[in-house]
């Protein structure tokens, strides 16, 4: 048993999962798991560099996660961080705060490894229970993976379109008027295109959505009170029905959507434009699936994600290093 933390920084929130990994038994159980949103990707598509605020802010959720590392008694942590990080000119003074604060160098990796530990953490739960290929969709911030693969990766593709990205670029409007819609949409499209040449995306036997975006709209169909990862890890709903969650959150006003029971306060500003990407993606995936002779008619939500994946790298580096 080795007793881990995982630490994802993406464009919007910056996640903790402390947990012991037993690689033997393959077993992992969460001892603590906690997210802020802190906005590091916020004005990075525009300016290409993170904003002093913005970096302050995940500095201080560092700080308070090395506090929790040393109460769990931690052996081994690994930070990775994504898309914000890894588009940002001066990503070299994040690098350096987070050492700082942490005393581990973090990981600013590429989207195939990205799409990697995603497709680990989601199937490491849901095989056995849902039939393969998987298409596990990890909707971030600034960017989206789409990984194929039954028991690993087949095909992957990253694509620079997330909520954050998304918001910033085109939803100006609130709600967001139909022309911005349309532009946010288009570039969705572009994406998927790019994506689908290199995933064959109608193999997918199930499609798992993963991240902040995707179980906010699974919270929003199934009419919770409260946001209750029991009820969203795990839930398999029509397609239909997640379509119809992702329009009504798209077309809600920011107002309107702060008063859902479920919504976090950090995603208020952005989740129309996650419920875009997503609804697009479960459209596409669908469609390509049909045109393949299949039928894919419902989706698949997991709170187990890339931070698992990275969970469970942590403990194999661990062992390797003892």
């Amino acid at each position: 048993m080795t007793r881990v933390a995982a630490i994802d920084c993406g464009t919007n929130s910056i996640r903790l999962l402390v947990a012991d990994v037993d690689l033997g038994a393959g077993t992992l159980v969460d001892l603590d798991r906690r997210m802020e949103v802190v906005r590091l990707g916020q004005g990075v598509d525009r300016t290409g560099r993170i904003a002093p605020e913005a970096l302050a802010r995940t500095l201080a959720a560092a700080r308070t996660y090395a506090e929790v590392c040393d109460g769990f008694g931690v052996e081994h942590v690994r930070f990775v961080a994504t898309s914000a990080s890894r588009d940002a000119e001066n990503r070299q003074d994040f690098v350096d705060g987070v050492r700082d604060a942490l005393g581990v160098e973090p990981e600013v990796i590429g989207g195939e490894e990205e799409a990697a530990l995603s497709f680990r953490g989601a199937t490491g739960v849901l095989a056995g229970r849902h039939p393969g290929p998987f298409l596990v969709v990890d909707l971030g911030g600034g960017s989206t993976e789409l990984v194929l693969g039954t028991t690993s990766v087949v095909a992957s593709a990253s694509m620079d379109v997330g909520c954050v990205r998304l918001t910033e670029r085109h939803l100006h409007g609130d709600p967001p008027t139909a022309s911005e819609i349309a532009a946010a949409s288009a570039d969705v499209g572009a994406a998927l295109d790019a994506a689908g040449a290199v995933v064959p995306l109608g193999r997918a036997a199930t499609l798992v959505g993963l991240a902040g975006s995707v179980t906010t709209v699974t919270a929003h169909a199934l009419d919770l009170e409260s946001y209750r990862p029991d009820r969203i890890d795990g839930a398999v709903l029509p397609a239909d029905r997640v379509l119809d969650s992702c329009r009504t959150l798209l077309g809600m006003s920011r107002a309107r959507r702060a008063r859902e029971p479920y919504m976090h306060p950090g995603r208020v500003d952005v989740i129309g434009a996650g419920a875009l990407v997503w609804s697009d993606v479960v459209s596409r995936v669908r469609a390509e699936v049909g045109r393949a002779g299949g039928r894919l008619s419902t989706v698949v939500t997991s709170e187990h994600d890339i931070l698992d994946g990275i969970a469970w790298s942590a403990a194999e580096r661990a062992t390797t290093h003892a």
